[in-house]
């Protein structure tokens, strides 16, 4: 099937890219979490007004991101949630929780969608995520789980 992605999805393209995926994976993923749209001849239409939006809002160049990635590496991030006696979380973090935690800590204002946990955080104690800046550049954010 034929779909034009809304947003970015690792893997698989940038926002406006128009590829082919399996009928599944666009019909029960991508469509319903708004991560694609059919694409139809109509459709080319939004892909231009897609990819002028995602100019606005990524990072141009190559430099900027490595500015960047060192902003974020420099920042200490302490995220405070609650947990129980043994130091299991209720619940997990998120990266919407990650990328808040980060510009409370007085980093950049990052995208929620550019984090990349690896696996579900769950416990407390020090964690390391990725963001990814650029397609070629990605910074390590070291972020300390605690207590609330």
């Amino acid at each position: 099937m034929k779909i034009i992605l809304t947003h970015e999805v690792s893997g698989l393209g940038a926002a406006g890219d128009v590829v082919d995926v399996k009928d599944g994976y666009a019909r029960n993923y991508l469509i319903p979490r708004r991560f694609a749209i059919r694409w139809t001849k109509g459709g080319e239409q939004d892909v231009a007004q897609i990819r002028r939006a995602r100019k606005i809002h990524e990072i141009q160049t190559i430099e900027q991101a490595t500015q960047i990635k060192g902003q974020l590496e420099a920042v200490k991030v302490r995220l405070a949630v609650r947990s129980g006696e043994a130091g299991r979380l209720f619940g997990s973090v998120t990266p919407a929780d990650v990328a808040s935690a980060i510009e409370a800590a007085g980093g950049p204002k990052i995208d929620k969608r550019r984090v990349e946990l690896g696996s579900p955080i769950k416990t407390l104690g020090a964690h390391e995520t990725s963001v990814r800046l650029h397609p070629e550049v990605a910074a390590k954010v070291n972020v300390e789980v605690v207590s609330a």
